[in-house]
């Protein structure tokens, strides 16, 4: 039997218990997602968009939906607690191990399904309403299908996921409603060989604001496990969204993901994509300009070793005047592994006043280690303003020259100019407890990291 074979009998056992089973429009489109994965399988390098990544290996591997409870729980409950108290400090004061730097709205998924004890939303203001997927989809599914999205959006593995997507996060806030703490959505990943596939709808109404965090994490540090997750925002007129990913699986894991956003006018999304984790992780990110003077941010850094492989493809598409993009990526690359930035800025006919800027700069730190940055515009009206570059490079034999006569020992100098080349990028993160969490997710990576602990 096929790898896409698999997957199809896969559907057909679990069709019936999905979330929202039964509703035409849903039916329709899952039935159709499946039958286009059927027939274009996993991407090879052979696709434009998939030639530094192909998945062709992934037909040689096998995953399947974890039972129910298949993950042991207090292990689970460890990891949660963990996450919740990293930012904090709460663990070094000997605090509640289970507290959060920012309070937050948590909402907990385990091997794709929610976690109902180990979420905790809190209050919200009026408006505003976090819940799993599979809450919404019984209670409004009809005003949830054009936010859901049809078989034909993204590769493959984005029709894989909205075929069998278990559950996933919905968001919804009305006009004018303004969350101060971040929403906190946590995935957990089972034992080995198990496969979890989530959704997450985000819709913000006119002037709405929230931040939301992806939190990707392993309850057992070696198990060889393959996510697929897709999130779909929905920004209306003058919203600001802020999404922010942290994505620390087991180094055996193969993380598969996208951001799909439309911003109507006014509206601003920032994305800030933090890869730590997985053998292989590839992280698909577009966004839409469907409105006069929309704005985003995608701001990036990942670290990977050995020989993992991580992937970094985005567009942003300006389809209307005055909208403003930058763009930023930065990997450190040690061992064998290999990093891939792709990233295509497309201003389309009308969308004058346009100002982009995109970025990706790679830190190599072995002579072993690949980067391959492509950055590209396409540019179909006057009166723009745009730009675009990429770098790959070793550690500056001059700073590290400074730093040597000031008294530093090289190992230290050259720990001190790798962190420095991250902290760029998570300056841009302008929450500080979301900060901090990323900072001790690289912190914990890097050669020498627990050097730096008392840099900021």
């Amino acid at each position: 039997m096929s790898a896409a074979e698999t997957w199809l009998a896969s559907f057909r056992a679990q069709a019936a218990g999905l979330p929202g089973a039964g509703l035409p429009w849903l039916d329709r489109v899952r039935s159709q997602a499946i039958e286009r994965f059927a027939a274009e399988g996993w991407p090879s390098g052979r696709l434009e968009a998939w030639r530094h990544t192909s998945l062709l290996f992934l037909n040689n591997e096998s995953f399947a939906p974890a039972p129910a409870g298949g993950v042991d729980d207090s292990a689970i409950r460890k990891a949660v607690a963990a996450l919740r108290a990293a930012g904090s400090g709460a663990a070094a004061r000997g605090g509640d191990a289970g507290a959060s730097a920012d309070g937050g709205h948590w909402l907990v998924f385990v091997d794709g399904r929610h976690a109902p004890a180990l979420s905790q939303i809190g209050s919200l203001p009026v408006g505003a309403r976090i819940e799993p997927l599979s809450a919404a989809l019984a209670r409004k599914a009809d005003s949830l299908e054009s936010l859901f999205g049809d078989a034909s959006q993204g590769g493959s593995p984005a029709a894989l996921n909205a075929a069998l997507a278990t559950d996933g996060a919905y968001v919804e806030l009305a006009a004018g409603v303004a969350l101060e703490a971040p929403v906190h959505l946590v995935f957990v990943a089972g034992p080995a060989g198990s496969s979890a596939q989530v959704r997450n709808l985000v819709r913000a109404g006119a002037n709405a604001q929230a931040t939301i965090v992806e939190h990707y994490i392993a309850s057992s540090a070696d198990a060889a496990t393959l996510t697929n997750a897709v999130t779909r925002i929905e920004a209306d007129a003058d919203a600001r969204i802020t999404h922010v990913k942290l994505q620390q699986e087991s180094e055996r894991a193969i993380h598969l993901a996208s951001i799909d956003a439309s911003q109507a006018r006014g509206a601003r999304f920032e994305s800030h994509s933090m890869s730590f984790g997985a053998r292989l992780a590839r992280h698909d990110i577009v966004t839409r300009f469907g409105g006069e003077g929309c704005e985003t941010l995608l701001n990036g850094l990942y670290h990977v070793d050995g020989k993992r492989h991580v992937d970094h493809h985005t567009r942003i598409d300006h389809l209307s005047p005055r909208g403003t993009s930058h763009e930023y990526y930065r990997g450190i690359l040690d061992g064998e592994a290999r990093g891939v930035f792709s990233g295509r800025i497309v201003v389309g006919p009308g969308a004058v006043r346009t100002d982009a800027m995109q970025r990706a700069d790679n830190l190599l730190l072995s002579p072993r280690a690949e980067a391959d940055a492509r950055p590209e515009l396409e540019i179909y009206a006057d009166d723009v303003k745009c730009s675009h570059g990429a770098t790959v490079g070793q550690i500056d034999e001059a700073s590290l020259f400074y730093l040597r006569t000031r008294g530093i020992d090289e190992a230290h100098a050259r720990n001190l100019l790798t962190w420095a080349f991250a902290a760029e990028v998570l300056a841009r993160i302008e929450l500080a407890p979301l900060r901090e969490r990323a900072t001790q997710a690289i912190r914990s990576r890097l050669p020498g990291g627990e050097l730096l602990e008392t840099m900021a």
